[in-house]
């Protein structure tokens, strides 16, 4: 996974939304923010833009070579999506948390792409690239002392 967020410059994530409660739509402004050209693919929101980025009908309408197809759709949806993947000539088919496709891998697999399921390139930059443990996750230090905003144990004086 390093290495494929690492060597992936152009994603098409198909499934993205204009919806600030659904996942694909902060997950797609993370990537904007960490370097990535992000091609939104959402038919009903073909011509509109999320985050200024134009959002297309399909992966075929992308005329930018793409590294790396990343689908917020459901699982039954991955198979066609790892077809046109493989069409477009697609490096990575990246199946979104809860996305699984053995069907969608196997064609992947056959059209000579890399696969990654029931992943998250959001969460896996911020652990792969140690985000993840200046917030204190990951930290392998367990503790039950109560802090405050910066973290530090608290004392009271009482008087």
């Amino acid at each position: 996974m390093r290495r494929i967020l690492r060597e992936t410059r152009m994603i098409a994530m198909v499934g993205a939304s204009d919806n600030p409660a659904r996942p694909s739509y902060f997950v797609l402004k993370y990537l904007l923010e960490k370097g990535y050209v992000v091609f939104p693919v959402n038919p009903r929101l073909a011509g509109s833009e999320i985050h200024g980025q134009l959002v297309f009908a399909d992966l075929e309408s992308i005329e930018a070579p793409i590294d790396m197809v990343d689908v917020f759709r459901p699982s039954e949806a991955a198979p066609a999506i790892a077809g046109e993947a493989v069409v477009i000539g697609a490096r990575v088919l990246w199946l979104q948390l809860g996305v699984i496709s053995e069907e969608a891998a196997r064609i992947a697999d056959a059209g000579g792409l890399a696969v990654v399921m029931d992943r998250c390139p959001k969460i896996e930059y911020g652990r792969l690239s140690g985000e993840v443990g200046w917030m204190g996750v990951n930290s392998r230090t367990i503790s039950a002392k109560r802090g405050g905003m910066l973290g530090g144990y608290q004392r009271r004086r009482i008087t």
